[in-house]
């Protein structure tokens, strides 16, 4: 079986409950409630992790963010709204999981552990035998693996992550699966890992974080329609040191989420979030 017909082959499955041949059904559902008690266990359980450290999974964040945290900045606390989302995403992702291998594709190497140039790293898994990263996403966001787009808006360094665990594994291509959480859909996106140089990034990174000067910004501000506003980028509003940059920053409550302005010309006609941390 090939990634190419994974997403319809789901949905089949689901559609009409027909477990391709050979499918181990019982296995594959106990197999995913333990690993759900796991993912439960860990996120109720599990001591805060060093943000020092250099990881797979950050290494391709910006290099003001990485700095801030390699340094010791204190950066905004997650709200336990905020935990309760990643813990949701967890669960989806697992959840896919168990579907994929339910619709008979070949599910190898989970949290298979990986090293690059001493950074480490634990991938999701490998499809019909394709390094993949399982995300769970919002409407917006999955439009970029939907149209794949990713590789020119990557405000998670979602690209380097992979990249570097194909490298790792020697891989010269890899897949996101991945799921809008908000009406289920499914999409595959396949990335070409040639052209990344991810050893350069890594060897980049080690370097930066031990400078004494603070990076450059890692986005431009973002005008907020005509009101001659300035408003943070949306890699910008993810971020936890943003106060770091903008610390004359003010927030203000629109029907879209808060909006971060760093420069106020025209004050907004909605209410403003004090004391947003």
């Amino acid at each position: 079986m090939s990634t190419d017909t994974l997403v319809s082959d789901i949905y089949r499955m689901i559609d009409t409950k027909e477990i391709a041949e050979g499918v181990p059904v019982e296995q594959v559902i106990n197999d995913f409630g333990e690993n759900v008690k796991q993912i439960l266990r860990n996120n109720i359980t599990e001591s805060k992790f060093d943000k020092r450290k250099l990881r797979m999974s950050n290494i391709g964040k910006k290099d003001r963010q990485l700095w801030y945290s390699y340094n010791g900045y204190k950066g905004e606390e997650l709200m336990p709204h905020t935990r309760i989302k990643f813990l949701y995403g967890h669960l989806i992702e697992e959840m896919i999981l168990a579907l994929v291998k339910l619709s008979g594709h070949d599910v190898t190497d989970e949290q298979k552990r990986v090293e690059l140039e001493g950074i480490k790293g634990s991938m999701d898994c490998k499809i019909d035998g394709l390094l993949c990263d399982v995300k769970s996403t919002s409407t917006y966001g999955f439009k970029k693996f939907k149209e794949n787009s990713l590789q020119h808006d990557d405000p998670f360094g979602y690209i380097d992550q992979i990249s570097g665990y194909g490298q790792a594994e020697g891989a010269d291509e890899a897949c996101f699966l991945a799921m809008d959480k908000s009406n289920g859909h499914l999409a595959v996106t396949k990335v070409d890992l040639l052209d990344k140089d991810v050893v350069k990034r890594i060897k980049h990174v080690k370097e930066m974080i031990e400078l004494d000067t603070i990076p450059e910004p890692c986005y431009d501000l973002v005008p907020d329609g005509k009101s001659g506003n300035m408003k943070l980028p949306i890699g910008c509003s993810y971020c936890e040191f943003k106060k770091h940059c903008y610390p004359n920053m003010r927030v203000f409550a629109y029907s879209t989420g808060p909006r971060f302005l760093a420069v106020v010309n025209k004050e907004p006609n909605v209410m403003e979030i004090r004391n947003y941390e």
